[in-house]
């Protein structure tokens, strides 16, 4: 089978296979990875360098010539005085022919394709006479965005150059040895380049862009305890399957043919995700925007229509939840009922409650929180339920004990809270966590809340007792702490949170902050139906989103597959 016949008889798995990713790249609409795409790249360099994209010309000069006629002029160039001496290589062993090598191919050693090899070095960054001048200077992290290098994030003056640096000519190529291995670049004008990189001259025998995908598919591994590298003696050693001249021409063309039908098809993957993640976004509007239950029940309605083709993402699910959450603070999740005792009174118990606690000495005197103007207000609220501050339904505590006298409690951490969904993700007592300055006493029943990078929504209601990181507040709630939960998790919540975060350089949410930050409260009654109801839904989410992780890996596992099968 043909590469263009792999790619149009699998072209729905290269374009469904997509895996979440945390970081934002290109094509992968900053949230996915589109793993079909990228293996398919993977398939085509793979199939290029065996031989597989092109057809055999007779015309074609043997590799075997042309190897010969490498070494000659490498002679020539030694005798000349113009390079040094050539290290004698081993021949390749059967074992390193890693495929059935096509007719009038050659295997070789990398090292036989040099005409030079030189190392760089970094000038002291103690004297600034060496640094900001007009020399590019090339470290690991300006290689391997872009296969041509003539920008780089550093510059040295020609003192620099000349007191710790080496400069790489136009068209040498540079080759991490350390750190970013595998990482390669071709110099588009003179670079300097650090210790951690190799300019290698290539033979103007052998076509430079075919050096350059040859040497992307190598698997390079290196060895050390701190940092993986390899040496010039293990660089030069890699084996590759040489072609004749003219064939190398005709792989980088077709290679290049391919490569560009592949962004085609990575943009057009990318403009559905996008198109499909706006209309999501629009129809999930529509429900936390329905202004009385008659219009929700119709949006609601509108979008069950479409639910199996609007969630097939694990962004899409994710979003559901947010607007499930909404709409539950909102009070238009479940129904009101009129016999419920309104939540004006269960304030307030809970303020009458405070009082006697502070008269007993078991609350702390808070500064007094200022009344609620309407302009605060951000909707209606249903019947029964009434506008508050955090801190008239909660007690923010943080009793700070040395972590070594409870090393047999659990520690949580923000890094141990699953964002926005209040899951705790790890499991660790006091001991195995290390940690070492003072933590929080926490117990069972309470809220943890992470102060550091609050957007993050870093929750989550605990049921033991423990000890959480500084960074955290613990909380007790007057009302229902798992509908206090969701309200902290919430849209509503969070806006409140944002705006708190840009008054200060580093993201820290102070407990005034906190305290003033304005909710809905729901009838008790309520808050239970509605801790019920979301419950039920997340729990349907959390179904579908395991459906959907089981069928995109079963995807990716296919295109492997057939990667693997293409090649082998």
């Amino acid at each position: 089978m043909s590469a263009r016949e792999l790619i149009t008889e699998y072209l729905d798995l290269w374009t469904g296979a997509v895996t979440k990713k945390s970081n934002s790249g290109r094509g992968s609409n900053g949230k996915v990875e589109l793993t079909g795409v990228k293996k398919l790249r993977e398939l085509i360099l793979g199939m290029a360098v065996q031989g597989k994209l092109t057809t055999r010309e007779a015309s074609d000069e043997p590799a075997s010539e042309l190897l010969q006629r490498i070494s000659a002029r490498q002679t020539e160039l030694y005798t000349q005085g113009k390079i040094k001496k050539r290290k004698k290589l081993l021949s390749v062993s059967v074992e390193e022919q890693y495929f059935h090598l096509p007719e009038n191919w050659e295997w070789t050693r990398l090292g036989a394709l040099f005409d030079s090899i030189i190392s760089g070095g970094t000038p002291s960054k103690q004297n600034p006479r060496f640094w900001d001048g007009d020399i590019p200077w090339a470290s690991v992290k300006d290689l391997g965005k872009t296969k041509h290098l003539d920008e780089t994030q550093d510059y040295i003056t020609e003192e620099g150059l000349k007191a710790g640096s080496k400069l790489a000519d136009t068209g040498d190529v540079l080759i991490c040895t350390r750190m970013g291995l595998g990482k390669v670049a071709i110099c588009s004008k003179p670079i300097a380049i650090n210790q951690d990189l190799k300019a290698v001259k290539v033979s103007p025998e052998v076509s430079l862009d075919y050096f350059f995908l040859a040497y992307t598919t190598l698997d390079i591994t290196g060895t050390g305890t701190t940092v993986a590298g390899i040496t010039q003696d293990k660089l030069i050693s890699y084996v590759i399957g040489l072609p004749p001249i003219e064939e190398q021409h005709r792989i980088v063309q077709k290679v290049d043919e391919l490569m560009a039908l592949c962004d085609r098809l990575e943009q057009q993957t990318s403009d559905q995700l996008e198109a499909h993640e706006t209309l999501v976004d629009t129809l999930l509007g529509t429900l936390t925007q329905s202004e009385n239950a008659t219009e929700l029940a119709d949006n609601w309605a509108r979008l069950a229509e479409h639910f199996d083709t609007l969630f097939t993402t694990e962004q899409s699910i994710d979003k559901l939840k947010q607007t499930i959450l909404q709409l539950a603070v909102m009070g238009r999740l479940v129904e009101q009922d009129a016999g419920d005792e309104p939540a004006y009174k269960l304030l307030n118990r809970i303020a009458e409650e405070k009082i006697r606690l502070l008269a007993a000495r078991k609350l702390k005197r808070q500064k007094p929180l200022t009344e609620i103007g309407e302009e605060e207000k951000p909707f209606e609220l249903p019947s029964g339920w009434h506008w508050a501050r955090f801190g008239d339904v909660c007690e923010i505590k943080g009793e700070l004990v040395r972590p070594e006298s409870f090393p047999d409690l659990r520690q949580v951490a923000p890094d141990c809270i699953e964002k926005g969904t209040g899951r705790i993700t790890e499991n660790r007592t006091v001991k195995e966590s290390g940690v070492k300055g003072p933590n929080s006493r926490f117990f069972a029943g309470q809220i943890v809340y992470s102060k550091i990078r609050p957007s993050l929504s870093k929750a989550a209601l605990v049921d033991f007792d423990g000890l959480c990181s500084a960074d955290m507040y613990p909380i007790d709630a007057f009302i229902d702490s798992r509908f206090l939960l969701m309200e902290i998790l919430s849209e509503i919540f969070l806006q409140q949170v944002r705006v708190a975060e840009n008054r200060v350089k580093m993201p820290k949410l102070n407990q005034e902050s906190l305290t003033g930050f304005v909710i809905p409260i729901p009838p008790l009654a309520e808050q239970h139906r509605i801790v019920q109801k979301v419950h039920e839904l997340m729990a349907l989410c959390d179904h579908l989103k395991q459906r959907l992780n089981q069928a995109s890996e079963t995807r990716c596992q296919l295109a492997e597959a057939v990667a693997d099968n293409a090649l082998n």
